[in-house]
C-alpha cells in the first residue's frame, strides 16, 4: 500500500488573483464576512496579507497591521474543507515569527465571544483573554456580539 502525496503548503502574498477563491471561502466561514473592499483595502494599504496555498489551492489566508511594537490579527480564516487539519496553528506561528521579526512584543486579536472553537485554537497557541469589546461584531438580522480580546506576548 503506498501513502497518498500531499502537495506541499506555503505561504505567498494575497493578491488579486486570490480574491475570488478567497471569498468564496469568507462567504462559507462567516456570517458576517469581510467584504473584497476590505481585502483590498488591507492590501493596498500594505498590511501583512498572506495565502497559504497547496497545489494552487487556497487552504486559507491571514490579514495583520504592524503598530508600534505590536501586531494586530485582523483575519485569520482556514478554507471550511480544510479545518481541523493543523493549518491555523501554521499561520498563528508564522504571524508570531513575522511580528517578532519586525520588533513586535505582542500580537492582538478579537474573537467573536460565540467562536469557541477559535477561541480554543487561540489559547492553545498561547494566547490570554485580556478584556472584551462590547457589540464589537454586528449579528446576522442586526444586533451585536462581543468580542473577547485576546493577547500573546512575544
Amino acid at each position: 500500500m503506498s501513502a497518498v502525496l500531499q502537495p506541499e503548503a506555503g505561504f505567498e502574498p494575497l493578491a488579486l488573483r486570490h480574491l475570488d477563491a478567497l471569498m468564496a471561502i469568507e462567504l462559507q466561514a462567516y456570517p458576517e464576512p469581510w467584504s473584497r473592499g476590505n481585502f483590498l483595502d488591507s492590501i493596498n494599504t500594505g498590511y501583512q496579507c498572506q495565502a497559504l496555498v497547496a497545489g494552487g489551492e487556497l487552504l486559507g489566508y491571514f490579514v495583520v497591521m504592524m503598530g508600534v511594537a505590536e501586531a494586530h490579527l485582523l483575519n485569520l480564516t482556514v478554507a471550511p474543507d480544510h479545518q481541523h487539519q493543523g493549518w491555523a496553528r501554521v499561520m498563528l506561528d508564522a504571524i508570531a515569527l513575522w511580528a517578532r521579526g519586525r520588533g513586535a512584543q505582542s500580537l492582538w486579536l478579537e474573537v467573536r465571544v460565540g467562536n469557541h472553537r477559535a477561541r480554543g485554537i487561540y489559547t492553545a497557541g498561547g494566547f490570554r483573554s485580556v478584556g472584551v469589546r462590547r457589540g464589537y461584531y454586528p449579528v446576522q438580522g442586526g444586533g451585536r456580539e462581543d468580542a473577547i480580546v485576546m493577547c500573546l506576548t512575544l
